[in-house]
């Protein structure tokens, strides 16, 4: 999209060029997903040929949120200050990056689906940084637009990391899974829900340092709220 992205050892992703006022939007452009990232694509028809039908191919993006967060601050972050304060005094200019990540990320996840994926995960790994007003108006109708560009072809599921005070609005969407994290009990948000859609995780993945024992006691303590 015209920026330039790396990652690092023990930083993670990092653009050293991150957008900061108006000149800097103006470079950012929907790309030809097939010219940019069609090296992806040859890996999915790789893997799709080597799994022989035997075993689902997941495809995954991140959500407009989360990608404009990185975007805007140039690396990872506790707060995403700058992400926030560009969205709360320029929402026009926002607004206007949000839709053009979002245009981006339905090419890349349906190329993906007609080069072989399965099924399509979303994940907002920073919707937790916003409360539920913010997230209506600033993640949610972004990841309603890849949804709803991609649910009459394959299954989507949406794991909007901490937006457990959305899930209603998550499942509303039209996605056909929905992902929670371990801040959630999995009673809760099946309150939260309709008690049909499919749900995953809940589970710290820190406690993979448990004995394997203790892992399996862990796993299976809450499962009976899911089936």
């Amino acid at each position: 999209m015209g920026m330039e992205v790396q990652l690092v050892e023990n930083i993670g992703p990092l653009l050293p060029d991150p957008i900061r006022k108006q000149e800097d939007i103006n470079k950012i452009y929907t790309p030809d997903v097939e010219d940019k990232l069609g090296y992806v694509f040859d890996a999915i028809r790789l893997i799709k040929k080597k799994l022989a039908n035997e075993v689902p191919l997941i495809g995954f993006a991140g959500a407009p949120w989360t990608l404009l967060c990185y975007m805007v601050e140039g690396k990872g972050s506790k707060t995403f200050d700058q992400v926030k304060r560009f969205c709360y005094t320029n929402p026009q200019a926002a607004h206007t990056v949000l839709q053009l990540i979002t245009d981006t990320t339905i090419a890349y996840t349906r190329a993906q689906v007609e080069a072989g994926t399965n099924t399509i995960q979303l994940f907002d790994s920073w919707a937790g940084l916003l409360g539920p007003d913010d997230f209506a108006t600033i993640s949610l109708p972004y990841i309603r637009q890849v949804v709803a560009a991609l649910k009459d072809s394959v299954p989507v599921i949406v794991f909007a990391k901490g937006a457990w005070h959305s899930l209603q609005a998550l499942e509303e969407t039209g996605a056909s899974g929905l992902g929670i994290d371990w801040n959630v009990t999995p009673a809760m948000a099946r309150a939260l829900t309709s008690g049909h859609i499919t749900m995953q995780g809940n589970f710290d993945p820190a406690k993979l340092y448990l004995s394997i024992p203790e892992i399996e006691q862990e796993v299976k303590k809450d499962a009976g709220t899911f089936w």
